[in-house]
């Protein structure tokens, strides 16, 4: 069985090596990501509802698609494939900032991770991955953070970092 490998990195995003997935989260080593938004043009987000079978943040809400790049794989080749994987779109998409964080998830795990975070605009309906997730919706942004301050247990916890920094560049 061949296991997915996430990017070691370091806090300047230079590669220092590969390593299991989910050894990464358990024993939690700096790591390379992305993150994906997408707004329609109405300026509503695609969230999505994270399926139950979901490794850790099962039944979460939160932005579009996330994942790792594979060894050899650039960030926007990643956020391309994993947006197709997951949402079954295509879309342009530009990475608008990174940043690192450090957070406990449930199942003992922790994410550490070197995020680069990514935005596109598209009107098309997703085609929803079922293994990936388990519902989306589209919401404006008031209603977004009303939902967060009433419900922040219902989002994911990279989520909650990013949403107002991600709508600075909505803006």
């Amino acid at each position: 069985m061949m296991y997915e490998q996430v990017i070691l990195v370091d806090k300047e995003d230079n590669e220092l090596g590969a390593m299991e997935k989910m050894s990464a989260h358990l024993d939690p080593v700096l790591h390379r990501a992305i993150s994906i938004f997408i707004v329609n043009t109405k300026g509503e987000w695609l969230l999505q509802q994270r399926a139950l079978g979901k490794y850790h943040s099962n039944g979460l809400w939160t932005n579009t698609c996330c994942s790792h790049p594979r060894p050899g794989e650039s960030n926007l080749e990643a956020a391309k494939r994993r947006l197709f994987e997951e949402m079954g779109m295509e879309t342009e998409l530009s990475e608008k900032f990174h940043f690192i964080y450090r957070e406990a998830l449930d199942n003992d795990l922790t994410e550490y991770e070197f995020d680069h975070v990514f935005i596109g605009v598209s009107d098309r309906l997703p085609q929803i991955n079922t293994n990936e997730v388990m519902n989306y919706k589209y919401i404006n942004f008031n209603d977004l953070k009303k939902d967060i301050k009433d419900n922040p247990g219902k989002y994911t916890v990279w989520f909650l970092k990013i949403v107002d920094r991600v709508n600075e560049y909505l803006k």
